[in-house]
């Protein structure tokens, strides 16, 4: 998986007020900065599972489906980014990273785009939980072992209105299954492609946006 910053205005959103669509810029701006520093730093060295998302796609994603009082859980938020973005845009706002030293990145984030959201540093998988595709295989792909990061967050999955992951190939039905046995029925999944956007699922199905 590998991502470039996109060429041109990253935010152009005439729904959305002049100050909003300048924050939702800079931030987007900023993400693409750590991420690069990142990639240099650190993935130019050793294999780490983090990668910037499309984040003009996935705004487009969270417009689509926003609404008051949402509660919004990212897996694996990495240096906050999109957590923040939902915050901005009136979610009620949460990312759970494996990686402390990225929790640390996403609050600074955090404080410096005044935002609310609020990151665990620990694993989005529910304690317990045991993942098994139809052959039996247990494997989680890049996603690590540690404490579950609910109980530091103060709320379940099933308390979370809107998921959002973005899987490396072959992690998707995983999240499917996360869902499927610890989210709300009503919930909904938003699962990021390399090549196919965003989609959006409820109770396991695929809904418009």
């Amino acid at each position: 998986m590998s991502m470039k910053r996109p060429a041109g205005p990253l935010v152009e959103r005439p729904e959305l007020e002049d100050a909003l669509r300048a924050r939702l810029a800079a931030l987007c701006a900023e993400g693409w900065s750590i991420f690069e520093r990142f990639d240099t730093d650190v993935r130019d060295h050793e294999f780490h599972p983090f990668v910037a998302a499309e984040y003009d796609v996935v705004l487009s994603s969270l417009l689509a489906h926003r609404a008051p009082r949402l509660r919004f859980l990212e897996w694996g938020s990495a240096s906050g980014v999109i957590t923040i973005m939902a915050d901005l845009l009136g979610y009620d706002a949460y990312g759970i990273e494996l990686d402390a030293s990225l929790v640390a990145t996403a609050r600074a984030l955090a404080e410096r785009f005044d935002s609310k959201a609020r990151f665990a540093a620990a694993s989005f998988l529910p304690a317990g939980y045991v993942f098994k595709n139809g052959d039996g295989d247990e494997r989680t792909g890049t996603i690590g072992a540690g404490e579950s990061g609910y109980l530091q967050l103060g709320h379940a999955l099933d308390d979370f209105d809107v998921v959002f992951g973005y899987p490396w190939g072959g992690e998707e039905p995983m999240m499917h299954d996360l869902m499927r046995q610890y989210g709300r029925a009503d919930a909904l999944l938003l699962v990021h492609g390399v090549n196919d956007g965003v989609k959006a699922y409820r109770g396991g199905r695929l809904v418009a946006g």
